[in-house]
């Protein structure tokens, strides 16, 4: 499976002060994790510099090279910003959400196949994988016991499932 080198964490969703600061709406674990990064990517792959950049509760507020002032901040409003997946050091056994969706999720003894990765749930306490197949959707807590192996290379995530995890009950 190809790992797409941009990924969205992001959206511009209006200005901060007249200087040209952008507030940015973050897409990925939190604004602390946005404002990590030295440089952002609009969707055609042109790269913005950062030149300062702080959290401020749920928001990235961040001063992007070239932007001066309040009007040139207010044009870049509904802006989808992108990170160049190399300068993201994630914590091992971590992966974007992105590299999750998709993948095959199947019965780590027997092979047995309960769908597809559709969705990536944050609940705090652990997430949560929405498998769908043919039309109905399960969640999979993401936990050790449950969750045995993910190739996200591969394609594949495997599971011991909780009992009545993905027993029908119609």
């Amino acid at each position: 499976m190809m790992k797409k080198k941009y990924i969205e964490v992001g959206k511009i969703v209006g200005t901060h002060g007249l200087k040209g600061e952008v507030r940015i709406d973050p897409w990925c674990d939190s604004a602390v994790f946005l404002c990590r990064f030295k440089r952002l990517f609009y969707a055609d792959g042109t790269e913005m510099k950062i030149i300062k950049a702080r959290a401020h509760k749920n928001i990235a507020i961040v001063q992007l090279d070239g932007v001066d002032n309040v009007e040139q901040a207010d044009m870049l409003r509904g802006k989808i910003l992108y990170i160049d997946r190399d300068d993201a050091h994630l914590p091992k056994g971590t992966n974007f959400i992105q590299d999750l969706i998709g993948l095959r999720v199947e019965d780590a003894d027997s092979g047995e196949y309960y769908g597809e990765v559709t969705d990536v749930l944050k609940t705090g306490a652990n997430d949560l994988y929405q498998v769908t197949k043919d039309g109905r959707d399960y969640l999979v807590p993401v936990i050790p016991d449950v969750v045995v192996e993910k190739d996200i290379d591969g394609g594949v995530i495997k599971l011991r499932p909780m009992k009545g995890l993905f027993d029908d009950e119609d």
